[in-house]
Order: structure tokens, then sequence, then C-alpha cells
């Protein structure tokens, strides 16, 4: 019980890595506030509404007057740049991006001492897939905001960002070449992530701030050319 008293934020904490990082707290003994846009037992709201993020932070203080952890995990959409509108693109930016920013900036006048900013970003945020332009952008100024924030908030809040790689949040037991493509031999869990969150917001690690940690399976350090590791590449 770790978190024993403390006050940590998740946003995005309905299902998937979000609902395992809010499951984690809680069974550490932190006070644990969610918004998400799905119906349920938390604060249901849009994170990129301006309005309904400052709802949030005046609902949270009113109740607990302090933040210790926010959690910025909000899932920004995918879409390519064949198919993503304007629109579409602008929303992403402000779930992943401008989200995170403005919900830090809210709750600076009340974080804890000792406070941490987890900002979940994306193995993508430093390689791609076709057609992902939207969610890669987020994810990668979800990376470059968590260095400048750590800088402005230096000897107040650290701030620190996780990076998963290939997390399935469905619960089912992936095998065969999906698993074996990754170095450990598995696809990850949500778990995975939700542990490095723990550790990341406790004081074991005091010493790190502004640090970006890349949980993937090992998956981006492999280098892949043709007819190696049983890869091969088809042109056609």
């Amino acid at each position: 019980m770790q978190f024993q008293n403390k006050v940590a934020v998740v946003t995005g904490g309905a299902q998937g890595i979000g609902k395992a990082i809010a499951s984690a707290f809680r069974s550490e003994g932190a006070t644990v506030y969610v918004i998400d846009i799905q119906q349920g037992d938390w604060f249901v709201g849009d994170v990129s509404s301006k309005e309904d993020l400052e709802s949030f932070v005046k609902y949270v203080i009113d109740q607990e007057g302090h933040v210790d952890y926010l959690i910025n995990n909000a899932l920004p959409k995918m879409k390519g740049i064949n198919e993503c509108t304007f629109e579409e693109f602008q929303n992403a930016l402000t779930v992943g991006v401008t989200a995170p920013f403005y919900l830090t900036k809210l709750f600076m006048p009340y974080f804890s001492e000792g406070a941490s900013v987890i900002n979940i970003a994306s193995s993508r945020d430093r390689m791609s897939q076709p057609q992902t332009e939207s969610y890669t952008a987020a994810k990668g100024g979800i990376s470059a905001l968590t260095h400048a924030l750590a800088v402005s908030l230096a000897g107040k809040v650290r701030v620190n960002s996780i990076s998963p790689g290939w997390i399935d949040t469905t619960g089912s037991e992936i095998t065969g070449p999906d698993a074996t493509q990754q170095l450990v031999g598995r696809v990850g869990k949500p778990a995975d992530i939700a542990e490095m969150a723990l550790f990341l917001c406790s004081e074991k690690a005091g010493f790190i701030t502004g640090e970006n940690i890349c949980i993937d399976g090992g998956m981006t350090k492999l280098m892949i050319y043709h007819g190696e590791h049983g890869w091969t590449y088809d042109d056609k």
C-alpha cells in the first residue's frame, strides 16, 4: 500500500491500459479519479473539451484539495493521410498533446510535494506503419512535451513518459509469429505498463525525470533485413 492517502488522476481509464493503471494505483491504496468519454461510474467527459477538463479538475480539487499523480493516457484516434480530415487530425493532437498539457497546467497549483506526471506515449513516436499519421504525430508530440514539462516543473513535479509497444488489451492468448517476433517471446499486457507507472511515481524513481521509457519487449531494437530472422520482404 505504498500510495496510501495519495490521489491519482487517470485519463482514459475506462478500459485497456488506462483501466489497468487505475486498478494498480487503487491496489496500492491510492484514491483514483478517472475521466473517460465512455459512460460509467467515473467522471464522464471528453478530454478534447476545454470545458470538460476544467470541470473535471474542479471536481477533483473540490473533493481532495490536491493531486499526487497525473497519468495522461487518453487515446487519440488513428487515421492516415489518405482519409484523415483536418478536424480529425486536430482532434488527435488535442486529445494526445493539448489535453495533457492543459491538465498539467490546471493541476499545477495543487500538486503535492513529490508529485509525478506520467504521459503515455507509444513506440510509434519513433517508428510507423502506413496511414497512422494522426496517432503517430500525437504520440511524438507527447514524448517531446514530456521533457519540456520536466524542465519547466523542475524541483516541483517529476515528468516522465512511457512508450508501450504492442499491448494486447483483449486478454486473449497471442501465439505464433505475433508473439515470437518480440524479443521476449510474447505480446505485452496492460499490467506491464501499469507496473512501470507505479514505479515512476514511487520514491524509488526519485532521480528520474524527463525520460521516455519504451516498453515493447525489445521489438524496436531488432534490425530487420530481408532473409534474416525469418523475415522476407515482398514488394508486390
